[in-house]
């Protein structure tokens, strides 16, 4: 039997002693499963389902019904349920959040609960962070669902109403938190509006394939919930909205075809001629010959009824940015969209947008969708939808500092599972310089010598320019390597391949993203495994420990690294401008003795981590003061009565 020493000290003895029996309990059945051919184990779940559907708790069927998905796993995908997948599973049974680290299996460790979640036949969804992830996970264990008699199914971004309506239907439904939280919106909608007969829509529904003699809405019962990297969907989302926008008007079909026209024309106006800009603020201003060529254009059928003095603002803002804004320096476009690039930070705003049109104008620009804002006509918050279901749980690398918030908001417990094999992953010493110069020289002098040793480097940045101006060091250096930031996901799947083979080096944006394994080869391993370097300490630690989680995977070796300076931002930002001025009285200060400022670091980490704690609790409290204020007045809280 496994040491549970590492289960989350939060979680009571009565517990972890009954966890601890169910887990021995089921492992006694594997012996006895094996002997069962496919048609025996079919009939097997087939008789949990009975039990299931005839009311049974499902807490008396966990032994059994584990001890089939570890079966079904060995047989059909040759993968079978470490004993610390298990308990990870009876956790998640419970109610709880499992911690399990980088390459422990939470993908496999998933179907336990999920199987016998859906045994009910009232739906089991898994929510991931994206629809690559859903599609991976869905398809590489359906085999071990099927052959237990469960169907599957994949909620995409572009699915239709009739495959969505399909896909939750099915015993397991993989998503995204975000499409699973637009359908609800979605069925809302759509119920509200077919009982105010709206026959327009039913005639679309036919064209789309549904049987309207079964129109209903597309999700089925919100049962249960386990979300994948649970503390970023559940914790770093849950600040953003939900929102369906409500059926575009005149004014706003009117608003795009302007910002498309403004676009198509504006390089017909020169410089001095046609306008002047202002030295310092760079704002474009029309003269009176640009004004008169703007009257000599051809306009748009729908731009009749706009005023011209809107249509002059409009090209002055074209104009603008056609001379000042461009692609992979300001912003940048991923999945069809305008996302921007932090100009001071270099990181990606995610669901930032710029104001006054600005952002518009880029969009059509770049021959965009352009995102007029059009109302609302629903909405709901990621927090808001996952406590609707009847059960929640969830599983993730890094979630250990926020059991509190976890706890107080989604009444969820976090338990941290040992890892399989003893982690054999080193944590070297801090380092902390005076200047950003001499940290980075500090980084490419380690990388270098790493290198030259033929173990592989992964190096976490947290901008795009910081990652560019440290491949401008290394290629001075003539050491080979890969960037991996917003400019070139493209290739993310083959840089994140060859990542952990002998002398690679791998520079990374905030890593390459949650859900990525980086394999390191045998060769490497002997070695010593892959060196993880940390550039800088974020504004939450849970992404620094996403980061190091990379190196030590399954008791491989590998080893870590922090670096720090007295320039770097997160001070100034977790202790304020005038502390963080008053460190650089120490720059000039040797490293060994500037050591003893890292934990200042964690000190503006955790207060930083504070405030976002709060700004979410915040949100939470006025998003049900608003919903309460609906339903006094009689009204859906998630519709607006004007949109619905």
């Amino acid at each position: 039997m496994f040491l549970l020493s590492g289960i989350h000290k939060t979680l009571d003895q009565s517990a972890l002693n009954r966890w601890r029996s169910i887990v021995g309990r089921i492992e006694s059945q594997s012996s006895s499963l094996e002997k069962l051919d496919s048609s025996e184990l079919r009939k097997r779940s087939l008789a949990l389902r009975y039990d299931a559907l005839s009311g049974k708790p499902l807490d008396d069927l966990v032994c059994s019904a584990f001890a089939l998905v570890r079966e079904a796993g060995r047989r059909t995908i040759g993968l079978r349920h470490y004993p610390v997948q298990l308990l990870g599973g009876v956790g998640m049974h419970f109610g709880s959040i499992a911690v399990m680290q980088t390459g422990e299996g939470k993908t496999l460790t998933a179907t336990l609960p999920m199987y016998l979640a859906a045994l009910t036949g009232r739906g089991a969804h898994l929510a991931t962070a994206n629809d690559y992830l859903a599609a991976r996970d869905a398809e590489l264990m359906s085999p071990i669902y099927e052959i237990l008699g469960l169907s599957v199914g994949v909620v995409q971004s572009d699915s239709t109403r009739a495959e969505r309506q399909k896909n939750y239907a099915c015993d397991v439904t993989y998503s995204t938190a975000k499409e699973i939280g637009f359908d609800f919106l979605r069925d809302r909608l759509f119920l509200r509006r077919m009982e105010f007969g709206h026959s327009g829509l039913v005639a679309a529904m036919i064209e789309d394939g549904v049987d309207t003699d079964k129109l209903s809405s597309v999700q089925q019962e919100l049962n249960f919930m386990l979300v994948d990297e649970a503390d970023s969907i559940l914790i770093d989302e849950a600040r953003t909205p939900l929102i369906v926008s409500s059926v575009p008007d005149e004014v706003a079909r009117a608003k795009v075809q302007l910002y498309r026209w403004s676009s198509d024309v504006c390089h017909q106006f020169q410089k001095t001629e046609h306008f002047t800009t202002d030295q310092k603020s760079k704002q474009v201003t029309l003269t009176a010959a640009g004004r008169r060529h703007v009257r000599k254009i051809p306009q748009p059928e729908l731009l009749r009824e706009t005023p011209m003095l809107e249509i002059y603002e409009q090209l002055e803002q074209a104009i603008f940015v056609q001379l000042n804004y461009f692609r992979d320096r300001q912003y940048v476009i991923r999945d069809g969209e305008v996302v921007i690039v932090d100009e001071f930070t270099g990181r990606l705003a995610e669901g930032r947008k710029w104001r006054s049109g600005l952002h518009q104008a880029i969009e059509a620009r770049e021959q965009l969708e352009v995102s007029v804002e059009t109302g609302e006509a629903a909405r709901i918050t990621i927090q808001d939808l996952f406590l609707r279901y009847k059960r929640l749980a969830g599983m993730t690398g890094t979630a250990a500092n926020s059991a509190s918030e976890l706890r107080k908001i989604y009444n969820v417990r976090v338990i941290d599972v040992p890892t399989n094999k003893p982690p054999k992953r080193t944590q070297w010493p801090d380092l902390v310089f005076g200047s950003e110069s001499q940290k980075w020289n500090a980084i490419a002098d380690e990388i270098e010598s790493i290198h030259r040793s033929g173990r592989p480097v992964l190096v976490g940045t947290r901008s795009i320019d910081k990652s560019e101006m440290l491949a401008k060091l290394l290629r001075r250096r003539n050491i080979p390597h890969d960037i991996l930031n917003a400019r070139n996901l493209a290739r993310e799947a083959q840089i994140v391949a060859d990542a952990g083979k002998v002398s690679r080096v791998t520079v990374a944006t905030n890593m390459a993203g949650r859900g990525t394994d980086i394999k390191v080869s045998g060769p490497a391993l002997d070695l010593g495994g892959l060196h993880v370097i940390c550039t800088e300490v974020h504004e939450s630690a849970r992404i620094d420990r996403q980061l190091i989680g990379r190196c030590g995977r399954q008791g491989d070796p590998g080893t870590f690294r922090q670096f720090m300076s007295l320039e770097d931002e997160i001070l100034e930002l977790g202790l304020g401008a005038e502390k963080a001025k008053r460190l650089g009285q120490f720059k000039t200060q040797p490293t060994r003795v500037l050591g003893r400022f890292a934990n200042l670091f964690r000190t503006a980490q955790a207060k930083i981590e504070h405030r976002h704690f709060k700004g979410r609790q915040l949100l939470l409290h006025h998003e049900k003061l608003r919903q309460e204020m609906q339903r006094e007045m009689g009204q859906d809280p998630y519709l607006d009565t004007a949109g619905a």
